[in-house]
């Protein structure tokens, strides 16, 4: 699963997806790409920007939900915070004789 999370986060244009989720949550496909669009110059086809979106679904940082014709992606940060404790949380002491 780290795995997975790596490889999402390396991405400049999912990262801007993330950052567009965090700012307003549960959004549409046109949504993420007319506000890639026109808050960051991007010119992503909806077809690439889906594919994004299911890159960061299987690393578990976005959920999608269905609302009759309409997939709306939210946020989900719980996978970060395995990471940030990994490095932050300091390791119990060794036993050394």
């Amino acid at each position: 699963m780290e795995e997975d999370l790596f490889k999402a986060l390396a991405d400049p244009t999912r990262r801007l997806i993330l950052d567009e989720l965090t700012e307003r949550d549960g959004q549409s496909l046109f949504e993420v790409c007319a506000r890639l669009a026109t808050r960051h110059g991007l010119t992503v086809s909806r077809q690439a920007v889906s594919q994004h979106l299911a890159v960061l679904e299987s690393a578990g940082l976005v959920t999608a939900r269905r609302e009759g014709r309409y997939k709306f992606h939210d946020l989900d940060t719980r996978p970060l915070e395995h990471i940030v404790t990994r490095w932050l949380t300091p390791a119990p002491p060794e036993d050394t004789p």
